[in-house]
């Protein structure tokens, strides 16, 4: 079966995972941007078979997320380098580690995030205009100039606040005080300065 394509969705997030929603590609690139760039050593880290990782490999050179440079004439053997395009995705598999270990590791971990002095980093995003978390900035999607009728329609502010506390309600009892929205109820704002 033929899925869809999601750069056709006008999304910004539809179209990154265009780009890196392929199964295992976010773990190859999180192993480029980590200083791997052999087949072998991806293989290796990896457990993928040879064959998927062949075209794992392939695609992400296509996209420009990987380059791919020849290290040795005989037998020919290519290494697969970070681009600046992929090292512009290491805040996002650095906000998903900082997920997986909120929602999914024990205490006791295999991998920790630490800064230059190797003192352990706990990462937030914040907004670069205001330095507020995104948590605090309250930050939500609005149709851009570009945006569709459909995109126009799904992202009306009045039908937006409608399915939030339509969402909000579920499992509540009738009549409780619970707040609509928690301190974590935040996406991204693609349109800084505006409200």
């Amino acid at each position: 079966m033929q899925r869809n394509a999601f750069d056709t969705m006008g999304c910004p997030i539809a179209s990154a995972l265009e780009q890196v929603g392929e199964w295992w590609t976010l773990l190859i690139l999180r192993d480029a941007l980590d200083g791997f760039t052999r087949f072998d050593e991806f293989e290796q880290n990896l457990g993928i078979a040879p064959n998927m990782l062949t075209r794992r490999l392939k695609s992400l050179v296509e996209s420009g997320l990987l380059e791919r440079r020849r290290y040795s004439d005989r037998p020919p053997r290519f290494e697969y380098v970070a681009t600046q395009r992929s090292r512009e995705l290491s805040s996002v598999i650095v906000a998903l580690y900082a997920w997986g270990n909120e929602h999914i590791e024990h205490e006791d971990r295999e991998v920790v995030l630490v800064d230059a002095d190797g003192e352990t980093i706990d990462p937030v995003f914040v907004d670069r205009r205001t330095g507020r978390t995104l948590a605090e900035s309250r930050a939500h999607f609005v149709a851009g100039p570009a945006a569709s009728d459909m995109m126009r329609e799904r992202q009306d502010s009045d039908k937006r606040r409608s399915r939030r506390s339509r969402a909000a309600s579920v499992g509540r009892e009738p009549n409780s005080q619970q707040p609509q929205h928690s301190s974590h109820d935040v996406a991204l704002h693609p349109h800084p300065g505006r409200t």
